[in-house]
């Protein structure tokens, strides 16, 4: 019986979108040379609550500027979680499953302040079904739980469902729960896409 896939999950960084700067660069010079790297994983540990709803990140920015005697202002940090762009070739392919009955869904890790600008400002609800912020569920990858929850909300057996993420822990888990999951980046180029969707039977223009 050949795979019938239903509905598709698509993760946002890395996936439909991308970084318009360095940002990794653009936070080390916020701090001493050679201090960067801790700065950066400090600042990604604060994250971490407000990707689940709770807590409020741009308060987290500021403390951790504190934290590390930044005369930087969180406004400058807080803007780097603004430059990005969506990849427009994916965002028409995530249209041409749509119109042919592919329920295509939203599924990243996000706090409140990038969940905003990615639905409020530029509006991706618009180009999904249906939108999964993990600081709306309460839940994030790579937890179990996300995915089941995710099910539930769009009523299909995970058999029938395609998740796509470039990072190996978040797919591992969607597999454990039966989801169908595949590892992609963009940095591979989107002809790579083009040919993982085409392997689960999801054709898309060239």
């Amino acid at each position: 019986m050949p795979l019938t896939i239903e509905a598709v999950l698509f993760d946002a960084d890395g996936v439909i979108q991308r970084p318009t700067v360095d940002w990794r660069a653009a936070l080390s010079s916020f701090v001493p040379a050679g201090s960067a790297d801790e700065f950066v994983l400090d600042l990604m540990k604060s994250e971490r609550p407000s990707l689940v709803g709770k807590g409020d990140f741009e308060e987290a920015v500021v403390e951790v500027l504190a934290r590390w005697g930044s005369s930087a202002q969180a406004a400058s940090v807080l803007d780097l979680w603004r430059r990005f762009e969506a990849v427009p070739t994916v965002v028409e392919w995530i249209q041409e499953l749509r119109a042919r009955g592919v329920g295509c869904h939203l599924a990243t890790n996000q706090q409140a302040y990038r969940r905003a600008i990615m639905h409020d400002e530029r509006h991706y609800g618009d180009w999904f079904d249906q939108t999964f912020y993990s600081c709306d569920l309460g839940l994030a990858k790579p937890d179990p739980a996300y995915f089941r929850a995710i099910l539930t909300a769009i009523d299909r057996p995970a058999s029938s469902v395609l998740f796509i993420d470039d990072n190996a822990a978040n797919v591992d888990s969607a597999r454990s729960v039966g989801l169908h999951a595949e590892i992609y980046d963009l940095v591979d180029g989107t002809d790579a896409l083009r040919a993982l969707l085409e392997r689960y039977g999801l054709a898309v223009s060239a």
